[in-house]
């Protein structure tokens, strides 16, 4: 049995898009996942199976609409690949508040895309994944979850430095 990290694109604590965890967990249980937790509002959810990311993707967007009626976008990633994420991050990691990770549901051949404005933020394009460093802070930073979608085409989601290393302690690895 392998352990995943299930992230979930546009979950929110109030008003749309509203998915109580608990609830979620509840739902994942009776899918028969093992050791299902979840860590904070915003759609993070540890979980053990046997089964591949394809077919988890597939059964946790399906339950979501059918339970609670809205298609929500879900990237997984297994511990190694996790691990590898935060290893491989290109910028310095000294002020946890301007890191976040940027995960992408398809890899992308791109490695640079036209964006403007972006003042001394920066990001670097890996594959699946997209680092970010923004001293401008992120509720101001050009380089979002909206724009990598759009110029990339790809679902994409992001999480703070200090989510991902909580989720990664949450694995016990």
């Amino acid at each position: 049995m392998k352990t995943y990290i299930v992230l979930l694109r546009g979950i929110n604590v109030s008003g749309k898009n509203k998915l109580p965890m608990s609830a979620l967990r509840e739902v994942l249980n009776e899918m028969g996942f093992q050791n299902v937790q979840t860590y904070i509002q915003s759609g993070n959810i540890l979980l053990d199976t046997d089964e591949e990311k394809v077919m988890i993707t597939q059964k946790i967007r399906e339950a979501i609409a059918l339970k609670f009626g809205y298609d929500v976008p879900v990237i997984i990633r297994t511990i190694d690949e996790w691990k590898k994420a935060i290893q491989n991050y290109p910028f310095s990691l000294e002020n946890e508040k301007i890191v976040a990770f940027t995960f992408l549901d398809t890899p992308v051949e791109e490695q640079k895309i036209e964006v403007n404005g972006i003042k001394e933020d920066q990001y670097q394009i890996n594959k699946d994944i997209i680092y970010l460093h923004c001293p401008s802070g992120f509720a101001d930073t050009k380089l979002t979850n909206n724009l990598f979608e759009k110029k990339l085409k790809v679902i994409a989601t992001s999480r703070n430095l200090r989510t991902t290393l909580k989720l990664l302690e949450l694995t016990k690895t």
